[in-house]
């Protein structure tokens, strides 16, 4: 559909050199943008996506090994253009570790600066949910004792106190803010802001950003996947 140029950030070592690897391999040569989302993102690199039928369940395969996280999110964010590595879970990847090979390009929306309070509320939110749920884990046996008792003014008790811990564990780490740079290019540019501090942005769109427009507007059918298959080729720009 076009080139697309992509610069890699010296910032993010692990990823840069994995990239420039798979592409000096010519590992994605042949490979789809198998999962495209209109108003988010497209998203590729699983090997078995090269010439793979209409029916086939893509998106799980890899190089046969991870990268661990280098989330560097106040100023390597996920602005339009963003270059990212694609990753399992937090229920499965607490790390964080980013796919060997599968990425994604942000495209995103433009934000006006109430919802980005808005975001903001919801990562403090988030963040003081995960401190809670980490202190239930270390707390998991005398939860369970209270529960085989059947104290439920114990339980109550005990949710307190963590909620608490929580909330004060969370003003220690600092509250989830975004800088004056991510507010002025979330506001100006766009991109998906939800996403920083979940993954790894490794590089960012120089040139072809209309391609990436171009692909995230194609139709799609089950799976987000292109109702007409996107080929990619990558080269290394000396």
């Amino acid at each position: 559909m076009g080139d697309i140029t992509v610069r890699l950030y010296d910032e993010t070592p692990l990823h840069r050199d994995n990239f420039l690897k798979l592409a000096s391999e010519e590992f994605f040569n042949g490979t789809l943008f198998h999962r495209v989302i209109k108003g988010f993102m497209i998203q590729g690199g699983d090997p078995e996506s090269k010439g793979a039928s209409a029916d086939k369940n893509l998106g799980s395969g890899g190089p046969g090994y991870n990268i661990p996280a280098e989330i560097k999110a106040e100023t390597l964010f996920h602005k339009r253009g963003a270059l990212s590595a694609a990753r399992l879970g937090d229920e499965v990847n607490p790390e964080k570790e980013s796919s060997g090979s599968q990425f994604y390009i942000v495209w995103g929306k433009v934000y006006k600066a109430p919802e980005l309070k808005q975001l903001e509320h919801q990562m403090k939110m988030q963040q003081e949910q995960n401190i809670f749920n980490a202190l239930a884990m270390e707390h998991r046996d005398e939860i369970m004792n209270l529960r085989r008792n059947r104290d439920r003014d114990g339980l109550m008790e005990l949710q307190d106190k963590l909620a608490k811990m929580a909330i004060e564990k969370s003003k220690q780490v600092g509250t989830p803010a975004f800088t004056p740079e991510q507010v002025d290019v979330y506001t100006t540019i766009g991109g998906t802001p939800f996403l920083d501090g979940g993954y790894t942005v490794f590089g960012e769109v120089e040139e072809g950003l209309d391609i990436v427009e171009a692909i995230q507007n194609v139709e799609t059918s089950a799976g987000d996947r292109p109702k007409t298959d996107v080929v990619m080729n990558v080269t290394i720009m000396e």
